[in-house]
């Protein structure tokens, strides 16, 4: 009889590789569910851009100032990205802008055994949809298309969580933390995702 896996995923929801990442990580743990596995996941959080403005502004603008117009350009229009994992990012429609309340709507939903279907909504409203997922009204929305009961609290204990997340000197994310080990992170692997499920 398999082990039950206890999994913690650091993420951050404007994060391009972390969507790639945890849709392959998905993948792997529906498979290894189907043959019988139990795994739990954890959402943990991780903002890139903490100081971002939760008003948000076109990521394509963002890539504009920062990158230069040419390349912004160039990214937006490059649909290959995710393609081969059956993801259609659009990144003109991206909304660029801070994450402190989705993460805290991710805990909420990951203490409510909630946490991977909300974790991949949050995702693609961000890289799908064009949504600003720091909106109070946006989130709503969510929680309640994932059934998440969501209360006004919470925000002194994902600022304490955040920063004991900087404490582990974690790799860029997104890694995935598996009880007793291993930690994967940078390119995630579904292969690799499935064999640290088998240990």
């Amino acid at each position: 009889m398999r082990r039950p896996r206890r999994v913690e995923v650091v993420i951050d929801f404007v994060c391009v590789h972390c969507y790639l990442g945890f849709t392959r990580y998905l993948r792997a743990v529906r498979r290894h569910r189907a043959d019988g596995g139990t795994v739990e996941t954890v959402v943990r959080p991780v903002q890139l851009r903490p100081q971002a403005s939760p008003e948000g502004e076109p990521l394509v603008e963002v890539w504009a100032r920062e990158r230069g117009a040419a390349v912004a350009a160039r990214l937006a229009a490059d649909t290959s990205f995710g393609a081969d994992d059956g993801l259609e990012l659009d990144f003109r429609r991206a909304v660029f802008t801070n994450t402190f309340d989705a993460h805290r709507l991710a805990a909420q939903a990951s203490a409510q055994g909630k946490g991977e279907e909300t974790a991949e909504r949050l995702f693609r409203a961000y890289f799908v949809d064009g949504l600003n997922i720091a909106d109070t009204t946006v989130l709503a929305r969510l929680a309640a298309e994932t059934g998440v009961m969501t209360t006004s609290g919470g925000a002194e204990a994902l600022q304490a969580e955040l920063a004991r997340i900087r404490t582990l000197n974690l790799p860029a994310p997104p890694v995935l933390l598996f009880a007793g080990g291993p930690v994967l992170s940078g390119e995630i692997r579904e292969a690799d995702v499935l064999s640290a499920l088998g240990q």
